[in-house]
């Protein structure tokens, strides 16, 4: 084949320029892979005997997916048809940004935050808007809602904030939807929930049937630790939830993921006895960075921040030599996922000596 000829397909510009998504490093097979925010811990028996048992593999999955709709819609309180599901809540993302955005339209959110934003929007056809996080690395919502023009069409508040980790607080939300235009579409992305233990976070559950405009974001992906079936869900109004269907590709959440789904769902308990020993992982991690003397963001998700700065390439190389796989945000910081208990040792050894490196880094360009 001439590549010539490749070259003269046409494209839209924007997308072929964009980089597709690249997934973390991965470590050896001795080390821990801590870039991709997963649940350490295997699924319970139950939940892998749900899944050996669906095998009609050779079938078309149920596009209703109406027994774990209907589970969901009960624990919400709502109507089945105010539930979604997708192959995880960044295809719902997707979705929902296409029903609502196209050329010339604008989707607003903080930035940085989830590294997918950027892309699901040009592949839209709209236009980014982005609003810096403040100094503690949260949300800027008065700067966002500043930022709010005709043109905008869809704005995206992900907390606990992937990557830096602080919390919307409930207060602080209430008074972002007063000044929100309610016909603009707002997407609360709370994809680690779960792993929240500020009192004062918001909570999309409490949220439901408050605001024609809002649409709450959850996943199975992380606390639940069905990351490899890509199962989310989202819950809000029934007519925005249908645009979104309308936008989905036919049957992409999978029997096997929704099987999961509902037998994890039976097991709750159990798996949120893991979800809270992630947290105090967390903490245990955050209290040891903090004592090296790392700034680190209050941390409620499932890692930790570290803004490692013009320095992160170096960073991202340290931990990696020393088997652990971490998520580079160059030139802004890394993100390191609470992993597994052995981890978090060798998480601490590594950080100190980049946190050493850093300081002399620093010495040596104030003497120069």
């Amino acid at each position: 084949m001439d590549p010539q000829n490749v070259e003269r397909v046409l494209l839209r510009p924007e997308i072929a320029s964009l980089a597709a998504y690249a997934q973390g490093r991965v470590p050896p097979s001795d080390g821990f892979k801590l870039s991709s925010n997963e649940n350490p811990f295997d699924p319970l028996p139950g939940v892998l005997d749900a899944v050996a048992s669906s095998t009609a593999l050779n079938r078309y999955p149920d596009g209703a997916a109406l027994a774990l709709r209907d589970r969901l819609a009960e624990r919400f309180g709502v109507g089945t048809a105010q539930v979604h599901l997708g192959a995880g809540s960044v295809a719902l993302l997707s979705q929902f940004i296409n029903a609502a955005a196209g050329p010339g339209d604008e989707v607003l959110y903080a930035w940085r935050s989830f590294e997918a934003y950027p892309g699901l929007v040009t592949v839209s056809g709209a236009s980014s808007v982005t609003v810096p996080l403040l100094p503690d690395a949260r949300h800027d919502l008065d700067g966002m809602v500043a930022a709010i023009t005709d043109r905008t069409r869809v704005i995206i508040v992900c907390t606990p904030n992937n990557p830096t980790g602080p919390v919307v607080t409930a207060d602080e939300f209430e008074r972002f939807m007063a000044a929100v235009p309610s016909d603009r579409l707002v997407l609360l992305d709370e994809a680690y929930v779960e792993f929240v233990t500020d009192p004062s976070h918001v909570d999309g559950r409490a949220l439901i049937g408050h605001y024609p405009n809002l649409v709450v974001l959850r996943t199975f992906s992380k606390a639940y630790g069905l990351a490899g079936l890509r199962i989310g869900y989202a819950i809000g109004p029934e007519r925005l939830l249908n645009a979104a269907r309308s936008t989905a590709i036919p049957m992409s959440v999978t029997d096997l993921a929704q099987s999961a789904a509902l037998a994890s769902l039976d097991r709750e308990d159990e798996l949120l006895a893991r979800v809270a020993t992630i947290a105090e992982r967390r903490a245990q991690l955050r209290d040891g960075l903090l004592e090296q003397g790392w700034q680190v963001p209050q941390a409620q998700g499932n890692f930790v921040w570290l803004p490692t700065g013009i320095h992160t390439p170096f960073a991202i190389d340290a931990f990696f030599d020393a088997g652990l796989a971490v998520r580079g945000f160059v030139p802004d910081g890394i993100r390191v996922g609470v992993g597994e208990e052995d981890s978090v040792g060798r998480v601490l050894k590594i950080a100190q000596q980049v946190v050493d490196h850093l300081r002399k880094a620093s010495t040596a360009e104030q003497l120069g």
